[in-house]
């Protein structure tokens, strides 16, 4: 590959003169911005243990009432990425919330979409766009770009839960912001029991939902009987595995990024493709290694998160011997697919 001019080997007076101007040249950042071959990403296979990430948390609850917080969180920064970008990739970012009991978090909506992925606890609900969703262990919650949404503890115990937003992309395009709202009224259905078979759609008087989100809590309990049932009903399965998804299109529940379930099987080991978009991943049930690249390896207990790059292959392994493990994904390919750069490589 030819070798192209650096910076320093233009007249210190030319350079002075680009800058006055604001102009930069290329060539010297050219193999930067268009490496050969496959990109460099910036983000780096990271492990957050829950064990370690608690204690901070439940620390912060005594340290910061939900007054001065509004959300109080704790960012998982991806050390590639810096931590004052509060990133975990290129577009997704990763929090923890703590929520105690009797607190609230007051409504607001904003411009980035997110979602919850209940941790632990219970008792508590998130009220998005008049609906109120229960919020218990393994559960997906979906807050989407612009809709209005609060958080709520009527339990006894700390109820935590994993956000995933697109704030990083939001952020980049110079199009992230929020505003703020009074407490919701409680107006809507609950989606999750009108869509609670797959197949079957509500259609009063043959008319189909106009909601551009009809369905925005996903339990657990359905999307583990599902995985169970698949399992079971094709033993010879490599990957079993589910996409949350809008139930109306069939397209991907957000549309920016996109959510799975996984479960391994007892002593299953799986490898999963070198595609372009990051990863994330988070222990819902048991106990999983994960290796990225035949390099980093991270042993994941109950309730921790990990994140690998974009276009590295990942394995994952169940070491146990009778018991599943059970992983929530959140990746990149909605936004990969739509900007046309989606690669899977094998």
């Amino acid at each position: 590959m030819q070798e192209l001019g650096r910076l320093e080997d233009l007249p210190q007076d030319y350079r002075d003169a680009l800058a006055e101007r604001n102009l930069v040249p290329l060539w010297p950042s050219l193999r930067a911005m268009l490496p050969p071959g496959k990109p460099r990403p910036r983000t780096q296979a990271t492990h957050w243990p829950y064990a370690a990430l608690r204690p901070l948390l439940m620390q912060a609850g005594e340290l910061t009432p939900i007054e001065k917080a509004e959300r109080r969180v704790l960012v998982l920064a991806n050390p590639g990425h810096g931590p004052d970008s509060m990133q975990a990739s290129a577009a997704m970012y990763l929090g923890m919330q703590l929520l105690l009991p009797g607190e609230w978090a007051p409504a607001h909506r904003h411009t980035p979409n997110a979602v919850r992925m209940v941790v632990e606890g219970e008792g508590a609900y998130s009220t998005v766009d008049g609906e109120r969703c229960p919020m218990e262990r393994g559960d997906l919650i979906l807050t989407p770009t612009g809709l209005w949404h609060e958080h709520g503890h009527e339990g006894t115990e700390p109820v935590v839960w994993l956000d995933v937003l697109d704030l990083p992309l939001a952020y980049y395009l110079e199009v992230s912001y929020h505003v703020d709202g009074p407490r919701q009224d409680v107006t809507g259905a609950a989606g999750d029991r009108a869509y609670a078979r797959g197949g079957m759609l509500p259609t009063p008087v043959f008319e189909r939902s106009a909601r551009a989100y009809p369905l925005l809590r996903y339990p657990w309990a359905q999307a583990r009987a599902a995985l169970q049932s698949l399992a079971a009903d094709q033993p010879a399965l490599e990957s079993v595995q589910i996409t949350y998804v809008n139930p109306e299109t069939g397209a991907d529940a957000e549309t920016i990024l996109g959510f799975y379930a996984l479960m391994l099987r007892p002593g299953q080991v799986l490898r999963l493709p070198a595609r372009s978009p990051a990863m994330v991943f988070h222990l819902i049930e048991g106990a999983a290694e994960l290796q990225v690249q035949d390099a980093q390896r991270f042993v994941l207990a109950e309730a921790d998160t990990c994140c690998a790059p974009g276009y590295t292959a990942v394995t994952l392994a169940n070491r146990s011997a009778d018991a599943p493990a059970f992983l929530f994904i959140a990746d990149e390919s909605p936004l990969h697919r739509k900007l046309g750069v989606f690669e899977n490589r094998g």
